[in-house]
């Protein structure tokens, strides 16, 4: 069987970029070593072809000082990781390696192609170049620690030979391999038909490791009434998950007329058990999933928590957050006696008046929606109403379409400068297994490139004698 000095398992972001670290810092070296990548589908990187829409946002262009503000639970253990292959850096090694990248509105960077497979094929590239070997198809079913003499043992490798092999990984394709450095880079939860499907959790307590709570984060928040619940689906849809909406559960109508709507320049405010706990500015989408878009994902990490703890949550939305209440007020008043006075307002009823009264303060395509959420407002209540759109939260779209998984491994039991197991030398983690997630905006591939190379050439420079 041969010996491999690092194996990698899995083959996304974290992985990729972990490869082409460590086997770049063996190149660099002059070392005759060598980094296989073991991916269980039939090829690598296929989460990053489906983020951004297809568009994949690589990163932005923030330094530490802004970018660790969107950074969850803490952003110290990210740190280390962040500065060794910072923003500026991750767009340099993609154009380095032949990628063209763009700068679009809120400082996001994006392949000049707008292709995320390019993303893909790049980081493939770079792995590749640089000596590492990737095995698709190579789901792993197993991992064990060896002793000197190949024998599994439960106890953690002697620490004292850097060339000592310590790992055994059995395939469910029959393939066995051994290795010196083990980095686990195997995703999360979500999405799970890209085959993130929370692997490498179980192997990571088998090393001891505590493991915190996992739930769906930037994903689709459901307000009351949006979804049909008088069918299948209505409670957890089988995931464990309290407050899990499946997506696949049919609009109401109430959805039907709100879906496909994007509210541009709005405030969106979270209330946990009646006290506001979070605001934001910006857009915000109704979708099949229910309320999402940048800010509606900004407020599902609270909000997808809170309501799997059993709190209530609801959310304000105000439609004009340039405007106070009494100066739209007054507006709406003027608008209303502008039509009244209108000859073509003769004849027509007060509900005819309204709509058309409606139709000068807010897109056409959200009136009706807006009216059947807000049933018997008149132009007396409207800007009330207009400032602060109340919904209560029915649950959440749960990890069959979130972007990110928040919770996972302690960032307490890694070592943040290498990342490094502090409880069994010689392994490694990366990426959004690590109990470490961002908001919308690069910040979570960020996050999987950045401690991926830190795992990659950490693993690699452990190996080199001095």
């Amino acid at each position: 069987m041969a010996i491999n000095d690092i194996i990698i398992i899995g083959g996304g972001a974290a992985g990729l970029m972990a490869a082409a670290g460590a086997a770049g810092i063996f190149a660099a070296g002059g070392q005759d070593r060598t980094v296989t990548v073991l991916e269980k589908m039939p090829r690598p990187g296929r989460k990053i072809m489906i983020t951004g829409k297809g568009r994949c946002n690589i990163t932005n262009t923030r330094q530490w000082n802004e970018f660790s503000e969107h950074i969850h639970p803490k952003a110290g253990p990210l740190k280390h990781a962040f500065y060794n292959l910072s923003t500026a850096a991750t767009i340099e090694f993609f154009n380095s390696h032949g990628l063209e990248t763009v700068t679009e509105r809120g400082e996001r960077v994006f392949p000049a192609s707008h292709n995320a497979a390019d993303v893909t094929d790049t980081l493939v590239k770079a792995a590749t170049d640089a000596g590492a070997h990737i095995e698709t198809g190579c789901e792993v079913s197993g991992i064990s620690l060896i002793d000197p003499d190949g024998n599994a043992t439960g106890d953690i490798a002697d620490a004292g030979d850097p060339d000592a092999v310590r790992f055994r990984i059995t395939c469910r394709n029959g393939k066995e391999f051994l290795c010196r450095r083990l980095v686990i880079a195997t995703g999360g939860l979500s999405y799970p038909g890209t085959g993130s499907t929370g692997d490498g959790y179980g192997w990571a307590r088998q090393f001891r490791h505590n493991v915190r709570t996992c739930f769906p984060s930037l994903t689709a928040i459901v307000p009351e009434g949006y979804k049909d619940m008088s069918g299948a689906g209505q409670a957890d849809s089988g995931s464990g998950l309290k407050g899990h909406i499946d997506r696949s559960v049919p609009l109401s109508e109430t959805g039907s007329l709100l879906n496909g709507n994007q509210l541009k320049n709005v405030s969106l405010a979270l209330y946990i058990d009646g006290a506001c706990v979070q605001e934001e500015f910006g857009d915000m989408d109704f979708t099949d999933g229910g309320i999402e878009g940048s800010i509606g994902f900004k407020v599902s990490r609270r909000c997808v928590n809170a309501v799997m703890n059993g709190s209530k949550a609801s959310i304000s939305i105000d439609l004009k957050p340039a405007v106070s209440a009494d100066a739209l007020d007054k507006r709406i008043r003027s608008l209303w006696q502008e039509i009244a006075e209108d000859r073509r307002s003769i004849g027509k009823t007060y509900n005819d008046r309204f709509r058309v009264l409606l139709g000068k303060l807010l897109p056409a395509s959200i009136v009706q929606g807006f009216r059947r959420c807000n049933q018997g407002i008149d132009h007396k209540t409207l800007a009330a109403r207009l400032k602060n759109w109340k919904m209560n939260i029915r649950g959440f779209v749960g990890y069959e379409r979130c972007v990110i998984t928040a919770g996972g491994i302690s960032t307490d039991e890694i070592n943040a400068r290498k990342m490094e197991s502090k409880l069994c030398p010689g392994l490694y983690f990366a990426g959004e297994i690590i109990d470490l997630d961002g908001d919308t905006g690069g910040y979570n591939l960020q996050t999987a490139f950045s401690t991926g190379m830190l795992a990659g050439q950490s693993a690699a420079r452990s190996l080199i004698l001095p």
